[in-house]
């Protein structure tokens, strides 16, 4: 199992939702978990979660990767992220199953690598995550996602239209084949900004998981 770092919901005992929080290339869970830290008073009764993604960064002397960005062809980030995969469905069953929560209660935050991961893990699961927040990501596997998709989680793109690291046109892209498979998809463009999170794309974030954890609160209870 992957090694975390948890932020206990403020209000104490069992969490009523989770976040799990999936970082970028090179860097770690502890330095994801401060956006859980950020969003923590407005989700009191919410667990956040950090992994480390399962391999050592093979362009640094430190940090972590979901997969290796030496070869950036289309064929080797599609095989990473086909290895990497089944890891974060382990993961996320694991949240689930140990916190007793249902699909519909956790969501995924990615930034960057973290992103790519979040858009290609949770369409392929059923049933349906409560939503995913990507931060200057893109959409690994998009080609096949007519086939394989499971389910049809809500998608906000955040992404910002000076990024050096992952080009502003792979927030448009992703938005076109997510909602080309009737995923609910947003884009949120933030002119100016570079490859991080800035103050504004932390509130929309913020109000996402909001609303789709409002959502799953009003959802219907399965019978049986």
């Amino acid at each position: 199992m992957l090694n975390d770092h948890v932020l206990t919901p403020l209000a104490g005992g069992k969490p009523s939702f989770a976040v799990i929080l999936l970082h970028g290339l090179g860097d770690s869970g502890a330095g994801l978990i401060d956006l859980g830290t950020a969003w923590r008073q407005g989700f009191p009764d919410t667990e956040f979660v950090a992994p480390d993604a399962p391999y050592p960064c093979d362009m640094a002397p430190f940090g972590f990767q979901w997969f290796s960005l030496q070869d950036r062809s289309p064929t080797a980030l599609m095989d990473g992220v086909r290895r990497a995969a089944p890891i974060l469905d382990d993961y996320i069953d694991h949240i689930m199953k140990s916190r007793d929560l249902p699909a519909e209660r956790v969501a995924l935050v990615g930034f960057s690598q973290g992103s790519m991961m979040s858009l290609y893990v949770a369409p392929r699961r059923s049933p349906a995550l409560a939503g995913v927040v990507a931060y200057s990501g893109a959409l690994i596997g998009g080609e096949t996602l007519r086939q394989q998709r499971q389910s049809a989680p809500t998608v906000l793109l955040i992404h910002g239209m000076n990024d050096e690291v992952v080009p502003f046109e792979a927030m448009e892209q992703a938005e076109r084949g997510l909602q080309s498979v009737n995923i609910n998809a947003t884009g949120i463009a933030r002119p100016g900004l570079g490859h991080s999170i800035d103050d504004v794309g932390l509130w929309e974030g913020g109000r996402f998981l909001r609303r789709v954890f409002e959502t799953a609160l009003h959802a219907p209870v399965p019978l049986g």
